[in-house]
């Protein structure tokens, strides 16, 4: 139980790789806050112990604020809220672009501000922000926007664990290749040619196949706990081997 005693909100935790955090991290003994802004994907932890499940937007400050007040204790925060762009820098808009920051990069910044006067009053905390391997560890094809908004992420991340490394505050960053997640399979089957387009996301993975939530959810469960006490303001790869 190595989460035992520890309260930890979720954004995103619907479904994915989210859903599957949320989870691990209640088999590990935190009282887990699960959120989304989709109440019928929440419906899915009905009688699940050490879960509670709230709506929240990540766009909204004010909710963001007013749930962070509510909660008896933040020990951990992992943002999981995002969307993923599909093309190049010649056929992205600025509403795109304006779009991604706000979910990928803004939602996350304004969560950090909400938990961290609790977490530092409190001497600890670890949050955990999704980013990825497309971001400033590696270009992809097609993923200008996302790409750009999750070297963002990182450097968030570390910015925070540089300000608060002497307090007792951990921020660390998980960097997945591709998961097989509802919203990829979304994204897979808008094209024209399904089939082709999950063998093409396959293809770039080395290991020949895609990630599963279940396989990422443990990374975070360990940066979350007190065995991870020692790392701070690090990208954790887990992408089947994309950046070797």
């Amino acid at each position: 139980m190595r989460l035992k005693g520890k309260t930890a909100l979720i954004t995103a935790a619907g479904q994915g790789i989210g859903r599957a955090t949320a989870l691990a991290m209640a088999a590990e003994g935190a009282q887990v806050w699960a959120t989304d802004v989709n109440p019928k994907l929440l419906e899915s932890y009905a009688g699940t112990a050490n879960v509670q499940t709230l709506v929240l937007d990540v766009l909204d400050k004010a909710a963001i604020q007013a749930l962070v007040a509510r909660m008896p204790a933040i020990d951990v925060l992992f943002n999981c809220a995002g969307v993923v762009h599909n093309g190049p820098i010649l056929q992205a808009t600025d509403a795109d672009l304006e779009f991604a920051f706000n979910l990928n990069v803004r939602a996350q910044f304004w969560t950090i501000q909400a938990v961290l006067p609790r977490m530092l009053a409190a001497g600890a905390g670890s949050i955990i922000n999704m980013a990825s391997v497309c971001s400033s560890i590696k270009g992809l094809p097609n993923r200008n926007v996302y790409g750009t908004t999750k070297a963002a992420v990182l450097g968030l991340t570390k910015s925070v664990a540089a300000d608060y490394v002497a307090q007792g505050i951990r921020c660390n960053a998980v960097c997945p290749g591709t998961v097989d997640t509802p919203s990829l399979g979304e994204r897979i089957n808008a094209n024209e040619d399904p089939v082709a387009a999950r063998k093409a996301f396959i293809a770039r993975q080395p290991m020949g196949r895609l990630a599963q939530a279940e396989e990422i959810a443990p990374v975070v469960v360990f940066l979350a706990s007190d065995e991870a006490v020692f790392a701070t303001g690090q990208a954790f790869s887990v992408d089947g081997g994309i950046t070797i």
